[in-house]
C-alpha cells in the first residue's frame, strides 16, 4: 500500500504543508496515522477524504461544520440523516 509523507500529500492535493497541519490541529484528519516518531503517514484513502474536505471548504462550509461532518462519517451509517 502506497503511503505519502505530509509534503507528498500536500503536493498531491495542491495544498501547503501548513494547511494540512492546520486541518490536523482542527480535528479534520483523525483518520491519518502517525509513525512512531510522530510523522503523519497518509494513505490513498486519506488523500480522498481530504479531497472531500476541500470540496466542502469550496462550498463555503465553515471548518467547525466540516469537522462535524467528518465525525459523523467516522461514526458510520447511523449518522446518514445528519450528513
Amino acid at each position: 500500500m502506497k503511503t505519502y509523507s505530509i509534503s507528498e500529500a500536500a503536493k498531491e492535493l495542491h495544498l501547503t504543508v501548513y494547511t494540512l497541519r492546520y486541518y490536523d490541529k482542527e480535528g479534520l484528519m483523525p483518520f491519518v496515522e502517525r509513525t512512531s516518531s510522530g510523522a503523519r503517514l497518509f494513505k490513498e484513502s486519506d488523500i480522498n477524504a481530504l479531497k472531500v474536505i476541500e470540496c466542502l471548504k469550496a462550498t463555503g462550509m465553515p471548518i467547525k461544520e466540516i469537522k462535524s461532518f467528518i465525525d459523523w462519517c467516522s461514526e458510520g451509517d447511523s449518522t446518514l440523516q445528519q450528513r
